[in-house]
């Protein structure tokens, strides 16, 4: 599909900006791609999460409480946090049009972290400045 091609870059993603080409070519290999059609329950709010998505093309809608919250595209992604927990998605993502989507499920997120530690090292230091970047804007 070389419409995403643009957005298959993981250095855009902030939890891989940091990886070296080595890195990247790891994580890149754990990653799926797949191909879904309008009305998919991406993320079910309430619902354990072990799935994180990198959109490559088409659109989708987030939703909280039955509250449309936002709308995702090409570029976009969710789900990052259920790589390190399974706690209950906050929110329901349902694919609006036909999507192109980046996958990595949490067990092989682990695999890759257990096999480097310097990885883990700029994994931990991406969460860190996107978790004070997101408090800094709450106490704005």
């Amino acid at each position: 599909m070389d419409a995403g091609n643009e957005h298959r870059d993981l250095t855009r993603i902030w939890l891989f900006s940091s990886c070296t080409a080595k890195e990247l070519r790891t994580v890149t290999k754990l990653i799926t791609e797949v191909t879904v059609p309008p009305g998919t329950s991406l993320a079910v709010e309430g619902e354990p999460a072990i799935l994180f998505f990198i959109i490559l093309t088409g659109q989708a809608t987030v939703q909280h409480k039955d509250r449309r919250t936002a709308t995702l595209g090409p570029g976009n992604y969710f789900g990052e946090l259920s790589l390190l927990d399974e706690k209950p998605r906050p929110m329901s993502v349902t694919s609006d049009t036909e999507m192109a989507l980046l996958v990595l499920r949490q067990n092989h997120f682990r695999k890759l972290v257990y096999a480097s530690p310097r990885l883990t090292r700029k994994l931990l230091d991406s969460m860190a400045g996107r978790l004070r970047a997101t408090e800094a804007l709450l106490h704005v």
